[in-house]
C-alpha cells in the first residue's frame, strides 16, 4: 500500500487521490469521540443480539439436522453467514469506535473488509437461492417436488464457492480493501474507480453479480410467487375450508418470506448507493457524517432475521386452530422458529397438487 501511495504522489496533480493516500493517518477517527461512542455501543447491541438470535437459530437445528429439509437448510446457512457477520467482523469495529481509531493496521483492514463482504455475499446469494427454491416450488410444481437434501448441499458449496471467488478477487490485484472515509471502519476500494479504468471495471462487476443480478432474481421471484398465489386463492374459492386455510396461510407466509428478503436489502441498498455514488460520482463529495449512517444500518441486517423467525412462528401460530394434527404441528413449530419457512413449500406444494385434481 505504501508503494501505491509513493506512485500515486509520483503521478499528475489532476490525477485522483483516495482519501486514505491523501491523509496522512487514514485509520484516525473523522468523527467525535462521542460519536464513536454512541456508534460502538450501537455495534455492541447489535452484534449481542445477532450472535444470540442466528446462534439459537443453529442450535435448534443441530437438534435434529438429519431431518432438515432442502429449504431448512438453506435457512440455517443464512444463519451460519449472519452469526459469522457478528463474531469475525464486529468485534474489530467496536473496539476500534471506543478506541476513536482503527487499531489493527492495513492487515486487519484487509481481513476485516474480506470477512464482511465474504459473508454479506453469502447471505445474498443465500437469499437468491432461496427465492428461487420458492420460485419452482409454488409456480412450477414438478421442479419443486424433484428438489432433494442433496441438492441443497451442492447449492451450499456453489454459494461458498462464488463468494469466496468475489471476496477474494481484490487479492489478486484487481481491486483492494481500504478504510472508510470516517476512519474506524474497512470495505472494498470502491474509489479505484475514480482512478482508472480497470478500477471502475472491478467496481462495476462486484455490483452487477454481487447485488444486482441476485436482487433482480429476488424481485422476479416473489413478484411470480405473489401472482401464483393470488391467482390460486382466486380457484380455491370454491373449495373446502381446509384448502381455503392453507391458502391464507400461504400468503401470509410468502409475504414474511419477502420481508427477510426485503430486510436485508433495506439495509445495505443505502449503503450501495453511498459506494457507488464515492465511486462514480464527483470525487469526495459524500460528506463523512453522512456516509457513517449507511455503514451502521448495513452492519445492522444480520440481527433481522432471528426477530423475522419470531414474528413467522407468533403469526403461524395463530393462524392455526383445532384438532389434534394442529396441536403436533404447532408443538413442532416451537422446536425451531425456522422451520416455518420450509412449511410455506410443502402446504404449496399440497395445495397445487389439490388444484390440478
Amino acid at each position: 500500500m505504501s508503494g501505491m501511495a509513493s506512485d500515486c504522489n509520483s503521478s499528475s496533480q489532476e490525477e485522483y487521490l483516495p482519501h486514505y493516500v491523501q491523509q496522512e493517518d487514514p485509520f484516525a477517527s473523522k468523527l467525535s469521540r462521542e460519536a464513536d461512542i454512541i456508534a460502538g455501543f450501537y455495534l455492541t447491541v447489535i452484534g449481542i443480539l445477532s450472535t444470540l438470535g442466528n446462534g439459537y437459530v443453529i442450535f435448534m437445528s443441530s437438534k435434529r439436522k438429519k431431518k432438515l429439509r432442502p429449504a431448512e437448510i438453506m435457512t440455517v446457512n443464512l444463519a451460519v453467514c449472519d452469526l459469522g457477520i457478528s463474531v469475525v467482523g464486529k468485534p474489530f469495529s467496536i473496539i476500534s469506535f471506543f478506541s476513536h481509531r482503527w487499531i489493527f493496521g492495513w492487515m486487519g483492514c484487509r481481513w476485516y473488509g474480506w470477512a464482511g463482504f465474504f459473508f454479506g455475499c453469502g447471505s445474498l446469494i443465500t437469499m437468491t437461492a432461496v427465492s428461487l427454491d420458492r420460485y419452482l416450488k409454488i409456480c412450477h410444481l414438478a421442479y419443486g417436488t424433484w428438489l432433494k437434501r442433496h441438492h441443497a448441499f451442492i447449492c451450499l458449496a456453489l454459494i461458498w464457492a462464488y463468494a469466496t471467488f468475489w471476496a477474494t478477487v481484490p487479492f489478486a490485484g484487481v481491486g483492494s480493501y481500504a478504510p472508510e472515509p470516517f476512519g474506524t471502519s474497512c470495505t472494498l476500494d470502491w474509489w479505484l474507480a475514480q482512478a482508472s479504468v480497470a478500477g471502475q471495471a472491478f467496481v462495476l462487476s462486484i455490483l452487477f453479480f454481487c447485488l444486482l443480478f441476485p436482487t433482480a432474481v429476488i424481485v422476479f421471484s416473489y413478484v411470480k410467487i405473489i401472482l401464483k398465489v393470488k391467482s390460486s386463492t382466486k380457484e380455491v374459492a370454491h373449495y373446502d375450508t381446509r384448502i381455503q386455510n392453507s391458502h391464507i396461510l400461504e400468503m401470509k407466509l410468502t409475504k414474511v418470506a419477502m420481508l427477510i428478503c426485503a430486510g436485508f436489502l433495506i439495509a445495505w441498498i443505502p449503503y450501495a448507493v453511498v459506494s457507488v455514488w464515492s465511486a462514480f460520482g464527483q470525487p469526495d463529495s459524500v460528506p463523512i457524517q453522512f456516509s457513517v449512517v449507511p455503514t451502521l444500518l448495513a452492519k445492522s441486517a444480520a440481527m433481522y432475521n432471528p426477530i423475522i423467525y419470531q414474528v413467522i412462528d407468533c403469526k403461524f401460530a395463530c393462524c392455526r386452530s383445532g384438532g389434534p394434527k394442529t396441536l403436533q404441528k404447532k408443538s413442532s413449530l416451537k422446536e425451531s422458529r425456522m422451520y416455518t419457512l420450509s412449511s410455506h413449500r410443502d402446504s404449496a406444494a399440497l395445495s397445487g397438487t389439490q388444484l390440478e385434481v
